[in-house]
């Protein structure tokens, strides 16, 4: 089934932002399929998490789920991309520590090979990490919809490792990439930013620095 033509179709009426209350019937024209095809499809999309359904005698409720908004936010990165969109946002946070994972992975093989392909340098083997304000939160949710570059997940033959997305960014006038792995440890409000350079040293920056961070494509 197309996922992305299900959950752009919810959202056109509404589903995006609340629960809206929906008959398979006002779906058929829209989608173009059987009502028994639409009813197999919704609860497919409801087993992957990607709508919250709750389904009543009086008819059913449908809203776009966290993980469903965030698969659409990527397909409208995709478009972005095609069609050389460029758009920047601006995110303040402070300086925070991490868990020290960022040296570990970023220095694994397959992780680095595909950062020089693809990013154009070799990252110092470290993040900086930003712990974005509150009022920037919702800017940040947006960032899903900026053009990103994807490292692929891949295996060593003992272990997998999962895929990240890259974001552009530029913090001091250093170019880097904010990097957002499938797998984290983190919540949304913490950013992990990749370098050619130790950020730390170069800036002069320690934990509780406040600090800005322009997302997107340098224009």
């Amino acid at each position: 089934m197309d996922q992305i033509r299900y959950l752009k179709t919810l959202a056109l009426l509404g589903c995006d932002q609340k629960p809206v209350k929906i008959s398979v019937k006002e779906l058929e024209k829209d989608l173009d399929a059987s009502d028994k095809t639409i009813s197999r499809n919704l609860k497919f999309l409801e087993e992957q998490n990607l709508i919250i359904r709750e389904i009543s005698p009086a008819g059913q409720v449908i809203q776009i789920s966290p993980s469903g908004m965030k698969l659409l936010s990527k397909e409208f990165a995709d478009y972005k991309k095609i069609f050389h969109v460029k758009e920047q946002l601006e995110l303040e946070g402070v300086v925070a520590s991490g868990l020290g994972e960022g040296q570990y992975y970023i220095s694994i093989d397959g992780y680095m090979e595909q950062f020089q392909k693809k990013l154009g340098f070799k990252p110092f083997p470290g993040t900086l990490n930003v712990k974005i304000k509150e009022y920037c939160l919702e800017l940040r949710k947006r960032m899903e919809e900026l053009p990103y570059i994807k490292i692929e997940g891949f295996s060593d033959g003992q272990r997998t490792y999962g895929a990240s997305d890259c974001y552009p960014a530029e913090i001091g006038g250093i170019q880097g990439f904010i990097i957002v792995p499938e797998r984290t440890h983190y919540q949304g409000d913490l950013l992990e930013i990749i370098a050619p350079v130790k950020m730390r040293e170069v800036l002069k920056l320690k934990d509780g620095d406040e600090i800005k961070v322009t997302v997107g494509e340098v224009c």
